[in-house]
């Protein structure tokens, strides 16, 4: 057996490094070359084969390349020009890119005949595609067309064009369908002539086929339906199985009575007449009972999942038994005998359910439905599983107070007496408002709920809630049995009371610099003077000198007296004065901010007059002022206390909650309402939080309570009462608008609509939609849109505004104002393009900022008008905007107009390389220092020698001298062939030619190295001007000289290297290490002629004579 050794170049380097024998190891021969393993069975016993991965049986791998090899003929080549075919030929391009696109691997050859011989290899849907680009591009394309109906369009198609992707692939050949609302039959193939015969072959299939097929329905009555199908669809589907037609019939939801039949004409025909023929035998043996039985007794007839009708229509899968919501009847329909006896067993049910079961009704008023229900209907629930009944509470919106229990008779009894209890009891409790203030509620609330939660134990049966912080409400809610609830409200008033009196609060003015001596070390002075009370001093950083002192307000005046008298005697020990300002006296005041802006009255009439009368300055804090509540007054010490007495009085009278009522007509409650109650959310934010309760809706009162301050109170009753008179002298006026501006009257989510009722305190009420657009609507011209179109008016067109008459009016102004108006603008046609832009994007943006709407006419009708539709303002504004941008189009068409001036310049074509430069370097810079456009002769052309110059006259001009500049130098310049040893020019290039670059560059000359297989390998060619070309080929020489004896100097290196080495690669225990065989033995090497022992034969077979 032979054996294989590969010596790497990495094995071989380690080698020659020259490692001792003593420190390396010298593997054996079967280490270094192991044998392959052997078979060791007889020859063609395959029992010997071993039973690893060379012996077991390979099952074959399909190839996942694959080749495809077709022909162009020369008459349908698009490039027929011999004489540019190879690398530099335009198919060769071609070819190129599609290879660079597709990922699949082409070879192009030309045969005899002329024509192209190209191989495709690679991956499947790689090669498709490469074969259906080289089609469509080096092959001359022709086109045809094939009519099959449009109903067959769909399967060519296929879906979602998968059918159409692959025909085209498969044919190489363009497929154009007509658009599902183009009458049009005829579908166009573009390709060659031997794709179009395929493609047209393979649509004509498609096509057949489906001519096959045939599409019938059939009406007949729903009732017949189940007969048809048969149970669990058992008949219709051994319809479809012996017929090969399809039967569709609508599912029991789906009220129609069609059933479709699709499939071969013959199968399709044996169906119907199979339908048929179940129709008229049913139709003659259907009878229709209807059977009484209360309404809600019918969810217990069906039984639970429908288990009582199921046993029903198991056993009578023919009869259909239909249940009429709020109606006390039940249809059957069926044969005769099998509706008889399905009758019975329903009539036996009701009657046993009529002894079992029992159902009452109990009125409830709806407020107390959610306490009956309880938590996650914990209440209601209990009452279910303790009584065995089921208890149907209405929804909130249906506003009905009636419960309905049914279940067993005692149980029904049972549940309505606890029910009843439960609504009698809640009828008992007594709900009481506590007024307290918001900055409270947290204290009473506690860290985590603890303080609340101790109020809670002690009185258990009451509920106590607390407003949502959001709202800033001051209202706490208690609910419970009526002695419980004035227990606690007496517990929470002292807790406030409590809360109240140490919540008191000054604000001092000390010098920031006394504020370290004032507090001591460690706080000493504070403590030991003004304990009792929580003062703070503002931060380092805050440039506040104003120190807060809260407390009860006895302990906060006197620790106010000793702060004061600390100050005095650090400033006195200081030397520095500590007076205060005569005119910088400041006292502060605590109000609720919702009286702020009572105080401040409308306009600020309240605080100006309180302003006026006593000289002093009165500051409320700004929103993002931590302390909302506190009210500064500025000014002489007299003036500041005359200010602090009259407003103190007005937050006295304010906190004196009062309860009143007054009388409003039940038709204006709905106004005061409505909105989720903005009017009433109104009034409580400008009138200090007063609230008004409306009766609830069905108790038919007329009046109205309002609780708050007197002051507050007496307000908002004024208020209210301008606003009946308001509602009162209201008048409705309609105005006509077309329901197609309805939309742009409003505005994005209203808003503009909202606008015009709080500008004029008026109610705008919109018709309800007409969705038959028939009437009314614009004419239309074919397809066009006509903005001139005559308006019909319509009821859905007219718009109510309710108000007072002068209101009513302004807002109808204001309205139209709104009624988008149509203006004609003239724009020549042939900007029209222009103006829509790509894809309409032009248009689209200027419809978005100026909100109107721009209708540009058809191309054909060559009309110069364009009509913008929208608000008069808006429609100015794009007015303008459209002549502006018609400004800018002709001053671009005039610009495009000066651009397009061409000059040309005759060069010879064996210039035109450089002048393009490396990658288009040299004409890229010309082009971009002169802005103009250099178009070079195309393969082909007659003058060759002709290039076009295109852009401003002058910058046209000074590129022209910047080519003939060019030009002139690139004559001067001359081209000197060196020879350099071909063994230096990979050195000379380096590594992705950097090298060869730089010398270039250097020189400023151009070197071309021989191809590969060139006749005269070391020719090297050096253009450019006769001093650089010189100096160029002196230097390449001279790094020839260098490579060169620096290659010998390598070499010799090497072999000195290998000289030294005493041994080679050296392995142990090999085959030519064995002792040498002794050529004296004659049993080893026999001898002729030598006579051999009698009992031994020859080695060379049998003695011959």
């Amino acid at each position: 057996m032979s054996s294989v050794a590969v010596l790497t170049p990495e094995s071989f380097a380690e080698h020659l490094s020259g490692v001792p024998e003593d420190e390396a190891y010298i593997p054996t021969y079967l280490e270094a070359f192991p044998p392959l393993p052997e078979n060791k069975g007889a020859p063609g016993d395959k029992s010997g084969e071993p039973a690893g991965a060379w012996g077991s049986k390979i099952r074959p791998i399909k190839a996942s390349v694959i080749t495809q090899v077709f022909n162009v003929p020369l008459e349908e080549r698009r490039y027929k020009d011999n004489s540019q075919f190879g690398d530099g030929g335009e198919e060769a391009k071609v070819c190129l890119d599609i290879m660079q696109r597709t990922g699949a691997h082409i070879e192009l050859s030309l045969a005899k005949d002329q024509g192209l011989s190209i191989m495709v290899t690679g991956k499947l849907d790689s090669v498709m595609k490469a074969r259906k680009e080289i089609v469509s591009r080096l092959q001359t394309q022709a086109s045809a067309t094939v009519a099959i109906p449009k109903e067959h369009h769909r399967f060519v198609i296929g879906k979602n064009g998968e059918k159409l992707q692959e025909l085209e692939l498969k044919t190489a050949t363009k497929i154009a369908i007509p658009r599902p609302d183009d009458p049009s039959l005829n579908i166009r193939i573009t390709g060659t002539k031997e794709g179009i015969e395929k493609a047209r072959h393979e649509i004509l299939l498609i096509s057949a086929e489906q001519d096959k097929r045939a599409v019938e329905r059939l009406s007949l009555e729903k009732v017949f339906h189940p007969f048809i199908a048969g149970a669990y669809n058992r008949l219709v589907q051994e319809l479809c199985q012996e017929t090969g037609a399809r039967v569709s019939i609508p599912p029991p939801s789906l009220h129609k009575d069609e059933i479709v039949i699709t499939g071969e004409k013959e199968a399709v025909a044996l169906a119907i007449s199979r339908i048929r023929a179940i129709y008229d035998e049913k139709a003659k043996s259907v009878m229709v009972v209807e059977v009484t039985a209360p309404a809600w007794l019918h969810r217990f007839i069906i039984g639970k999942k429908g288990q009582n009708i199921g046993r029903i229509t198991q056993q009578l899968p023919k009869v259909h038994i239909e249940f009429t919501d709020g109606e006390e009847r039940i249809s059957l329909e069926g044969p005769t005998e099998e509706v008889e006896q399905a009758q019975v067993q329903i009539q036996d049910i009701i009657r046993d359910l009529l002894v079992r079961m029992d159902y009452t009704d109990v009125n409830i008023d709806q407020r107390f439905h959610r306490h009956l229900i309880g938590k996650n209907g914990a209440n209601i629930n209990r009452i279910k599983e303790q009584y065995k009944v089921s208890v149907w509470i209405p929804q909130e919106p249906d506003r009905s107070g009636l419960v309905r229990i049914e279940g067993d008779p005692k149980g029904v009894q049972l549940a309505r007496r606890e029910l009843m209890e439960m609504a009698q009891r809640m009828e008992n409790e007594r709900t009481k408002d506590l007024i307290v203030e918001q900055k409270f509620h947290r204290a009473i609330i506690g860290q985590k709920g603890e303080k609340i939660k101790e109020v809670r134990d002690k009185f258990p049966e009451v509920m106590i809630n607390f407003p949502d912080p959001a709202q800033k409400s001051d209202i706490v809610q208690l609910r419970g049995p009526k002695n419980e609830v004035e227990k606690c409200a007496k517990f929470l008033a002292k807790l406030i009371a409590d809360l109240m009196e140490n919540s008191f609060s000054l604000s001092i003015p000390i010098f920031k610099q006394f504020h370290k001596n004032i507090i001591g070390k460690g706080g000493a002075n504070i403590k030991k003077d003004c304990g009792g009370v929580h003062i703070h001093f503002p931060s380092e950083g805050s440039g506040s000198d104003r120190v807060t002192v809260r407390g009860p307000a006895g302990e906060v005046e006197r620790a106010k007296r000793q702060l004061l008298q600390l100050a005095e005697e650090k400033a006195e020990c200081g030397r520095i004065g500590f007076t205060f300002l005569v005119n910088n006296f400041t006292a502060e005041l605590q109000a609720k901010p919702e009286y702020h802006k009572f105080l401040i009255g409308k306009g600020g009439v309240n605080i100006r007059g309180v302003r006026d009368r006593t000289g002093a300055r009165i500051i409320f804090p700004s929103p993002d002022e931590p302390e909302q509540e506190l009210i500064t007054i500025i000014g002489r010490e007299e003036a500041v206390r005359l200010a602090q007495k009259e407003l103190e009085t007005l937050v006295k009278n304010l906190d004196d909650v009062v309860e009143d009522s007054m009388v409003v007509e039940t038709r204006h409650h709905r106004y005061f309402v409505c909105r989720r109650g903005q009017v009433l959310r109104e009034l409580a934010e400008e009138y200090g939080g007063v609230a008004v309760s409306f009766p609830r809706t069905g108790t038919h009162s007329d009046r109205i309570t309002l609780k708050g301050a007197k002051d507050c109170v007496e307000a908002a009753k004024r208020r209210i009462q301008e606003i009946i008179e308001d509602l009162e002298a209201q008048v409705s006026v309609e105005v006509a608008v077309p329901q197609r501006y309805h939309r742009a009257v409003m505005g994005p989510k209203g808003v503009r609509i909202q606008q015009i009722t709080r500008d004029y305190e008026v109610q705008v009420k919109f018709p309800e939609r007409d969705d038959n657009n028939t009437a009314g609507q614009p004419r239309q011209s074919g397809n066009e849109w006509n903005p001139e179109a005559e308006f019909v008016l319509r009821k859905c067109d007219v718009i109510t505004i309710s108000g007072r008459t002068e209101k009513c009016e302004l807002a109808k102004i204001a309205l139209l104002a709104l009624v988008p108006v149509t203006e004609d603008v003239e724009v020549s046609f042939e900007l029209h393009r222009y103006i829509i832009g790509q894809k309409g994007s032009g248009i689209r943006k200027m419809m978005e900022e100026y909100e109107v709407n721009i209708w540009v006419p058809q191309p054909e009708q060559q009309s110069d008008v364009i009509k913008v539709t929208g608000q008069v303002a808006n429609v100015e504004r794009a007015k303008s905007g459209l002549l502006e941008r018609v400004k800018e189009l002709q001053a671009e068409q005039e610009d495009r107009a000066l651009r397009s001036f061409k000059v040309s310049i005759s060069v010879d074509p064996k210039f035109h390389p450089k002048i393009i430069g490396r990658k288009g370097a040299v004409i890229s810079q010309i082009r971009k220092d002169h802005d103009v456009n250099v178009q070079f002769p195309d393969k082909g052309d007659e003058l060759q020698d002709v290039i076009v110059i295109s852009g401003y006259e002058r910058n046209t001009e000074e590129a022209r001298s910047a080519i003939e500049l060019l030009v002139s130098t690139l004559q001067e310049m001359v081209s000197h062939d060196v020879h350099l040893d071909p063994r230096t020019h990979a050195r000379i290039i380096g590594a992705r030619g950097k090298a060869v670059r730089k010398t270039m560059e250097e020189f400023k000359v151009d070197i071309r190295f021989p191809q590969p297989g060139s006749e005269d390998p070391g020719r090297v060619t050096v253009t450019g001007l006769p001093e650089s070309v010189d100096n160029a080929v002196d230097h390449l020489l001279n790094l020839e000289e260098e490579y060169v004896s620096d290659g010998r100097e390598t070499i010799i290196s090497i072999w000195s290297k290998r000289d030294k080495l005493s041994k080679g690669f050296v392995v142990r225990d090999a085959p030519w290490n064995d002792k040498a065989p002794d050529m004296s033995n004659a049993e080893d090497f026999p001898t002729f002629g030598a006579g051999l022992a009698p009992k031994q034969t020859s080695a060379w077979g049998p003695k011959k004579f």
